[in-house]
């Protein structure tokens, strides 16, 4: 049947890397316990999922998981990744920047899924 959906609004990006991997992380937990899982990612958020924007960004530390990492066991575990149209319009993102398989999505695709969502985590 069709899988419950559950929603991660993620809107921390570079300037909080920390918020941003726990988004991914609890996306992919969600996943593996077989909800429909869509990470929608909101303004900085929406750096993140741009091409070459993590290698660009992030400097990894020892023994803690990279965002790279996070975000390929998200993905892996079936994770839909969308961005929010608006906040690509107001940093110039086209949809072509984005990672392959993140999709950009409009607002109102968000408060569609969250009102039938079975729950939602914000970071």
């Amino acid at each position: 049947g069709q899988h419950e959906l559950f929603i991660v609004l993620c809107a921390s990006g570079f300037e909080n890397i920390a918020r941003a991997r726990s988004a991914l992380m609890f996306a992919a937990l969600a996943a593996s316990a077989d909800y429909r899982t869509v990470l929608y990612c909101i303004q900085n958020a929406v750096d993140i999922m741009v091409k070459g924007g993590i290698e660009e960004q992030e400097k990894p530390q020892c023994g803690v998981p990279t965002l790279r990492q996070r975000l390929d066991e998200a993905l892996e575990m079936g994770v839909e990744i969308q961005c929010c149209t608006q906040t690509m319009a107001n940093k110039s993102i086209k949809e072509v920047d984005l990672l392959p398989g993140v999709k950009a999505a409009g607002a109102m695709s968000l408060i569609e899924m969250t009102s039938r969502s079975k729950g939602s985590l914000s970071f």
